[in-house]
C-alpha cells in the first residue's frame, strides 16, 4: 500500500479566514514527531482531548475523520460537501468553528476551524499502522517559520525570521509561492536528457518522490519501462496511474538522480483544482533528504541536505499492497522468577527460576491483510490474493512487526528472495518470490 493522501477541496460554502496558530511564549518551541513511511505525525489537543494528526503542506484545511472512541465536544457545526482527488465526485463533511487547539505547550489556536469527514470507509489508520485522527495543513504553517528536521524528528516553530539560528546561513534558500494556501516552487525535471523548469507543489502528505501530470506537460512521453499502478487514496477514492523513473530532479545545485515519478491518470485528477502552470508535486521522499524551513510569510523555503541525500530511490519489489486490519489479543506464557533485593546496593537479583511455574500476559498484536497486488508482480505470480493474512516473512512473525517495517523489507533495488506464510480461509500456505525493481532506469 502506498501511503499517499493528496487532497484538494472545492467547498460548496466559502470559509472565512482564520488567524491560525500563534507562539504564545518565547522565541521558539520544539515539537517531536513520528516519521512513518516519510509521513509526519504530531500529537494535537482538540478541545482538551489529545489526538494524532498527520502534517500535510498539500492541504488547505484541517480535517478530522476518526476519534478512536474518544469523546470530543464540537460546537458551531454546519453541513458541507467537498470534492477531492480520486474516482468519486463529492464527500459530505461537517464544519466546526472556534475550536481550542494546541500542539505542544506553546503553539496554540483558540479559534480553529475543523472539517469532520462523515465517510466512515475512509480510515487511513489501517494503511499507516497507528491510530490517525486527522490531517492538518496550511494553518500550522501560516504565521511562523517552521523547521522540519528529519534526522532528529523534530519541528521547530520560530517566532519570526529574526529568530532563525545563525546556522541558517548554511542553508540554500529558494523562492516559494503560497497559492490557495499551498506552497509551490520551481524545480528542473529531466525525463531523459532535457531539463524542464516545472512548477511543483511542495507536498509533505505525499510519500512518493515526484508526481507529474502528463496532460499538462507539453510533448510528454512516458519513460520506459513503466507500470500501471495504484498510486494511493484521496478522500474521493482510489488513485491510479503509471510509475517510472526519470533521469533527475534538480533543486538549485541539489541533483537527485533516478527518482521514481508517479503519474496519475486524467480520470483521477479531473476534479482537482490546479493553480496556474502547475506540473506536479515534490513529495516527502525528496523532502526527507533535507532539513527544511518553510517561511510562508516571506514565501521562501530553506534547504540543507542531510545524510539521506544520496539514498537510492527504492520501490516495493513485491507488488503487495498491505493494510493493518485491527488488533488481536494474544496470550503469552511468561516464566515466573523469584527475586531478592540486595539492601546495600539496592540491586534486584534473580535467585530462583522454577521451570514449572508460569503466568500469562495478554498483548495486542496487529493483523496484516493483503489489500491487493500489482498486475504481473512477483506477489501476484506467486498466487497471493486479496484478503490473504500475512503470518510470517522470512520465518519472522508478521504480528511482531509494524506496517512500516514490512514496507521497508519489501522495498528494493536489487533481487532478493522472500518467503511468506499466509493464511487463506483458515488454511496456512507457504509461498516464495523474488523481489524485483519493475522500473529500472534505462539509458537511451
Amino acid at each position: 500500500m502506498k501511503f499517499l493522501y493528496i487532497i484538494c477541496f472545492l467547498f460548496t460554502v466559502l470559509t472565512k479566514a482564520q488567524d491560525g496558530f500563534v507562539l504564545d511564549n518565547g522565541d521558539k518551541t520544539v515539537i517531536k514527531f513520528k516519521l512513518i513511511n516519510n509521513l509526519i505525525f504530531i500529537p494535537m489537543t482538540v478541545n482538551g482531548v489529545e489526538l494524532n494528526f498527520m502534517l500535510d503542506s498539500g492541504i488547505a484545511e484541517t480535517l478530522l475523520f476518526s476519534l478512536e472512541n474518544k469523546d470530543v465536544d464540537f460546537k458551531n457545526i454546519e453541513k458541507i460537501t467537498f470534492k477531492g482527488l480520486g474516482e468519486t465526485v463529492s464527500i459530505e463533511a461537517l464544519k466546526s468553528i472556534k475550536n481550542d487547539v494546541s500542539i505542544g505547550k506553546h503553539f496554540i489556536d483558540k479559534s480553529h476551524t475543523i472539517f469532520l469527514v462523515l465517510d466512515e470507509s475512509f480510515n487511513i489508520s489501517q494503511d499507516i499502522g497507528i491510530p490517525v485522527n486527522g490531517i492538518i495543513g496550511y494553518y500550522f504553517f501560516k504565521n511562523h517559520p517552521i523547521e522540519i528536521n528529519y534526522i532528529k524528528e523534530t519541528i521547530t516553530v520560530y517566532k519570526d525570521k529574526s529568530k532563525f539560528p545563525k546556522r541558517v546561513s548554511r542553508y540554500s534558500d529558494f523562492p516559494m509561492s503560497v497559492e490557495f494556501n499551498k506552497p509551490y516552487m520551481n524545480a528542473d525535471v529531466e525525463m531523459k536528457h532535457d531539463k524542464q523548469s516545472s512548477k511543483l507543489l511542495l507536498d509533505l502528505g505525499n510519500t512518493d518522490s515526484v508526481w507529474l501530470f502528463p496532460a499538462l506537460i507539453k510533448d510528454f512521453i512516458y519513460n520506459r519501462p513503466n507500470i500501471d499502478d495504484f498510486l494511493g487514496r484521496g478522500f474521493s477514492g482510489d488513485i491510479f496511474g503509471k510509475r517510472s523513473r526519470i533521469n533527475s530532479l534538480s533543486i538549485g545545485n541539489f541533483k537527485l538522480n533516478k527518482p521514481i515519478a508517479s503519474m496519475p491518470d486524467e480520470y483521477s485528477i479531473q476534479h482537482l483544482k490546479l493553480v496556474e502552470d502547475r506540473k506536479g508535486s515534490i513529495g516527502s521522499e525528496i523532502l526527507r533528504r533535507f532539513t527544511v524551513i518553510f517561511d510562508y510569510a516571506d514565501e521562501r523555503i530553506y534547504l540543507k541536505s542531510n545524510r539521506y541525500l544520496d539514498d537510492p530511490f527504492l520501490i516495493d519489489g513485491s507488488g503487495l499492497e498491505i493494510k493493518q486490519d485491527g488488533l488481536l489479543w494474544e496470550k503469552e506464557q511468561v516464566q515466573v522468577q523469584t527475586a531478592k533485593t540486595n539492601q546495600a546496593s539496592n540491586e534486584i537479583n534473580v535467585i530462583n527460576t522454577n521451570p514449572d511455574r508460569f503466568q500469562y500476559k495478554f498483548t495486542l498484536k496487529p493483523i496484516f491483510l493483503v489489500s491487493g497486488t500489482r498486475k504481473d508482480s512477483p506477489a501476484q505470480k506467486a498466487g497471493i490474493v486479496k484478503n490473504d493474512q500475512l503470518i510470517t516473512i522470512d520465518n519472522k512473525q508478521a504480528k511482531d512487526m509494524t506496517l512500516n517495517k514490512i514496507h521497508k523489507i519489501l522495498k528494493t533495488n536489487v533481487s532478493r528472495k522472500i518467503n511468506l506464510e499466509i493464511k487463506r480461509n483458515g488454511v496456512l500456505m507457504k509461498c516464495e518470490f523474488t523481489l524485483e525493481d519493475p522500473i529500472p532506469y534505462i539509458e537511451e
